[in-house]
Order: C-alpha cells, then sequence, then structure tokens
C-alpha cells in the first residue's frame, strides 16, 4: 500500500490517467493478438495512431489560432479514450469516421466554451454528434469481461489520486438501484444482471474514466454527489448523453471561468519559498482555503508536464491573485519556468475547487496543524480573518526544519496580536534552534498536540502539508481519539 501511495504522490494527476490508458490499449493489443477481442491487432493500433495524429494537428491548430498552451497530456488522454470506445478500423470507409470524431472532439474544447471554460466532455461530444451528423457512434468496446479487471484497478488508481470516491459511489448506488430494481420488480435474475453489468458493459471505463474527467465536475464534493446521481440516472438510458446532461449541470454549479494572469510581482518569502503575485483584471469570488489548477506553458515540458493545482495563498478581500510555492533541488521544467518569470509574463489559472474552508458557524474550535508551505491555505484563511475583523476560536501549529523555513511569519503574528489567534512554531531540526527561540522542538505528535490543546476533543482539526507529514499528523489525532468527522485534510490534484 506504501508503493501505491508513494507512486501516486509523484505523478501528476493527467499523467496517471494517460499512463492508465496506454496500458489499457497494452492489455487489449495482447488480447487482440491472441483473437480475445473482436478485431485484430493491427487495425487498433492503425485507429490508435490515426485518432492520436488528427487529435494532435487538430488541437495545435486551434491552440494556435486562440492562442493558448497546448496540454499535451490532454490530447493523448482524449484520443485513447477514443481508441478505447470506438471499434477499431476494419476497412478504408470507416477511416472518415475517426477523423470527424478526433477533429470534433478537439474544436468542441475552444467552439463550446464560455469564458474560455469548456463544457462538456470532449470525448463524449464528439461521439454524440457524430452519432447525429454521419449515424455512426461508438460501441464502447472496452466494456468486455477481458477488460473489465484492467478498468476496475487503474479506474480506482484514478480515484484514489483525485480522491472522487463520493462522486462515483453516488454514480453506482443510483444505476444499480434503478437497474437492479427493474429487474427484481420484473421478477428477474438480480445477482446475475449485477454481474452482466458490472463485467459486461462500459460503466466501469465511463465510471472511473469519463465521469471523473477533472475540466467537467463540479468543483465541491457536495455538488460531485448530486452530479454523480444524476448522470447515474441518466446512465440507464444511454451514456454519451447522460454524461453530457451532467456536464451542462456541472458548468451551471461551478466557477464559470478560465484567468489570463500576469505576474506583478516576486517575493521570497522563506527558504526556496516564493510568493508570485498576480494581477486581477475584475474580481475572483472564491473561499479562502480553495485552490486552482495553473497552466504555464514552456517549450519542452518535462513528464510532469505544464499543469499544476496550487491553493490561492491570497484572501477573497485582497486585489491580487497569489501562490507560494516552494522550491526543491531539482525543480520540474513548470517550477523552472515559473521561477524564472519576469513582470508581466502571464499564466492561465482555472478550476477553482476545493472544501478545505473555513466553517460556517463562528462558533466552532479550530486547530491549524501546517508543514512548510502547507501554510498557503490558512494564510489565505487568516488574512480573510484580519481583513474582516472576524474573531474565531482558533490555534495554529506550524511546524518548520528550521527558522528560515517560516513563512508569512508577518501575518501570522499580526493575526496572534490582533485576533488573539494562538500561533504555535515548530521547529524540527533540533541542531540548528536560534538563541531565545520561544517556540516548541520536534515533531508535533500526540504529546504536544494535548498539551498545547487542552479541549482537543471539542476541536475541528485542518491539516495541510506533504503527504507524509499529514498522515503523521492525522495518525496521530486518531490515536487521540478525535473521529474523522473533526478532521479536514487539504487536498488538491496533482502534486500533493
Amino acid at each position: 500500500m506504501q508503493i501505491i501511495d508513494d507512486f501516486l504522490n509523484n505523478i501528476t494527476m493527467y499523467r496517471l490517467a494517460l499512463y492508465c490508458l496506454i496500458f489499457f490499449l497494452a492489455v487489449a493489443a495482447i488480447l487482440s493478438f491472441f483473437n480475445v477481442l473482436p478485431f485484430n491487432l493491427l487495425s487498433l493500433l492503425f485507429s490508435v495512431a490515426i485518432l492520436v495524429v488528427i487529435c494532435s494537428i487538430t488541437n495545435r491548430i486551434f491552440a494556435k489560432v486562440f492562442n493558448v498552451p497546448t496540454n499535451v497530456e490532454s490530447i493523448y488522454i482524449t484520443a485513447l479514450i477514443l481508441a478505447l470506445v470506438i471499434t477499431p478500423i476494419k476497412n478504408t470507409h470507416e477511416i472518415t469516421f475517426f477523423i470527424w470524431v478526433a477533429i470534433l472532439a478537439m474544436v468542441s474544447k475552444y467552439i463550446l466554451a464560455i469564458n474560455k471554460k469548456h463544457i462538456f466532455n470532449p470525448a463524449a461530444l464528439a461521439i454524440f454528434l457524430t452519432a447525429i451528423i454521419i449515424n455512426q457512434s461508438a460501441s464502447w468496446w472496452v466494456g468486455t469481461l477481458w477488460m473489465a479487471p484492467v478498468s476496475l484497478v487503474g479506474g480506482l488508481l484514478i480515484v484514489r489520486k483525485i480522491r472522487k470516491f463520493s462522486l462515483v459511489l453516488s454514480f453506482f448506488c443510483v444505476t444499480l438501484i434503478i437497474i437492479l430494481g427493474n429487474v427484481f420488480l420484473k421478477g428477474g435474475n438480480v445477482l446475475s444482471s449485477a454481474q452482466n453489468l458490472i463485467l459486461d458493459t462500459p460503466i466501469l471505463f465511463f465510471a472511473f474514466i469519463m465521469l471523473t474527467e477533472p475540466q467537467t465536475t463540479p468543483p465541491t464534493r457536495k455538488k460531485q454527489v448530486i452530479y454523480g446521481g444524476l448522470v447515474g440516472l441518466l446512465f440507464t438510458l444511454t451514456p454519451e448523453p447522460a454524461l453530457l446532461i451532467g456536464n451542462i449541470f456541472s458548468y451551471l454549479v461551478s466557477p464559470k471561468e478560465r484567468f489570463v494572469l500576469k505576474l506583478k510581482e516576486k517575493i521570497r518569502i522563506a527558504k526556496d519559498t516564493y510568493d508570485f503575485v498576480f494581477g486581477l483584471e475584475k474580481k475572483l469570488s472564491y473561499l479562502p482555503g480553495q485552490y486552482m489548477e495553473w497552466t504555464l506553458g514552456h517549450s519542452n515540458p518535462d513528464s510532469r508536464g505544464n499543469r499544476r493545482f496550487f491553493t490561492v495563498a491570497s484572501s477573497p478581500t485582497e486585489d491580487n491573485l497569489r501562490i507560494g510555492v516552494k522550491f526543491c533541488p531539482e525543480p520540474s521544467s513548470f517550477k523552472q519556468t515559473l521561477l524564472g518569470m519576469d513582470s508581466n509574463d502571464k499564466i492561465i489559472a482555472s478550476q477553482l475547487a476545493g472544501d478545505f474552508t473555513l466553517p460556517k458557524d463562528l462558533n466552532k474550535k479550530l486547530v491549524f496543524m501546517a508543514g512548510g508551505i502547507g501554510i498557503t491555505p490558512f494564510r489565505s484563511m487568516i488574512k480573510y480573518l484580519l481583513d474582516t475583523r472576524e474573531r474565531r476560536d482558533i490555534v495554529l501549529l506550524y511546524s518548520n526544519k528550521t527558522i528560515e523555513d517560516i513563512a508569512y511569519k508577518v501575518i501570522l503574528d499580526k493575526a496572534g496580536n490582533d485576533l488573539g489567534i494562538k500561533i504555535i512554531y515548530v521547529l524540527t531540526d533540533a541542531k540548528n534552534i536560534p538563541a531565545k527561540w520561544e517556540g516548541k522542538i520536534g515533531p508535533i505528535d500526540e504529546q504536544m498536540i494535548r498539551q498545547i490543546v487542552q479541549d482537543y476533543f471539542k476541536r475541528i482539526f485542518y491539516i495541510s502539508g506533504s503527504h507524509s507529514m499529514v498522515t503523521a499528523f492525522e495518525k496521530s489525532l486518531k490515536n487521540m481519539g478525535i473521529s474523522g468527522s473533526q478532521i479536514k485534510v487539504d487536498f488538491f490534484p496533482g502534486y500533493a
């Protein structure tokens, strides 16, 4: 399990999806070679090649016309999804269908977009349109007994990475209740029908791969549950329209915009840590603690791609949008480009999302637990409280290796003085403790939490930091008898 966690924590969400789809097709290629699937290996390979080439060319053209960065993973992901749901080419007459479906999928991301945010799942929309225009549709051949285990394993990895179990579970519950309930009322064999539904239909691939596409799902858990249930209700009729109607719902309840931002200022806020401050031409409505997807076009991106998810470190009360970023000794091409940005250089921000926000009840007692750059959502919350003069009972435990790693200290100290927030700085490098240090020393463990937060049973704990640190904090809290309902963990897809 630890190996899986380490793998998932060191790969982007998009790259994981791409690798899973490649694996699906590799398995299909082997099966087709042994005549297990109803098409031959050459047909499959030729179909994949056609889709990848046409999707790449079309996307490159439209990205240039609309002057936006090209997301390589998205091109390949869409092309491979289409390859897995459309029966491979058997004769030259079918090539036209593949060309059309690839073009429509790419074009939909640019044409059927409002405020630079595309509305529909590209693959689902392309399949739907070709069925209407040229009367050719998808066979969803991936939904077979032989491919079901592959879809299940790969799908679970993706859902675990992006933490959308509630969305997928909602979809499955509604779909199974409707279909199996209907079978039961008609006196049919419920167990056999359930088996057929899981093993002989594309439900697994649809739920894990297409339903969870990040650009077209709602931003918060409650809305995702509704979205999953709605698509599950409609899935019993036909897959593509079900997803497209769900996409419309998602668009209506989600932030609508994609911002092209110019860098105003780059500020060193701690050792190897910088604040990037971007100007806003118009007000962005968000809640303190939420995150966004950031796309930075640059030449020769490495295997991690040109997209990241960063928590918004600024408060909605501020005129600018800022992110805090920690730089490791060997940064990715994305972070190298980010660090090299000059004033007025541009970045794209979109997909505002996240449930790691302050509770509506002002009387709830809170504990913020942060490690390193995990302080960013708390900087957003605390700055908001300072600007609105809103008082809450908060204890902040902020852990860093050395004093040079502490970020946003001026704002945190001001919150302690002006709002009575209890700020506890913790250093873990016992060999480098400065003289007259008044904070704590060592790891934040059960003993330290009990000592500082004596009424811990009455509080909600917010945890943000590296995956290993968050896991350690969670374990300590649960060992203390703190229930899961009292623990909120900051999470965003991409590098955690």
